[in-house]
């Protein structure tokens, strides 16, 4: 299934909102899968230093991840199709 990464901006004085969206991300998940568009949040990385979030989502489209981060009222800055593990050809 493609995955997909959600990219927000965290300042470091508010690093809750990681955690919270997180939680909403998987809630928003759950909410789509149950309704019939399967959306799995797979994780979360913050870069302090960078004030960035990422999520990462695995879905059939970037719409689903559109409307899980929508759902869980997440500003999102970029949604992008991310690659995470190459096979040995760098292919996935």
């Amino acid at each position: 299934m493609p995955q997909y990464l959600v990219e927000l901006y965290v300042p470091r004085a508010d690093e809750g909102v990681v955690e919270r969206g997180a939680n909403d991300a998987q809630r928003a998940a759950r909410e789509l899968t149950r309704d019939g568009t399967p959306v799995r949040y797979v994780h979360s990385i913050f870069v302090p230093a960078d004030e960035t979030c990422l999520l990462l989502f695995e879905a059939g489209s970037v719409d689903a991840v559109r409307e899980a981060a929508r759902r869980a009222g997440l500003e999102t800055g970029r949604l992008t199709e991310a690659v995470t593990d190459l096979g040995p050809e760098g292919r996935p």
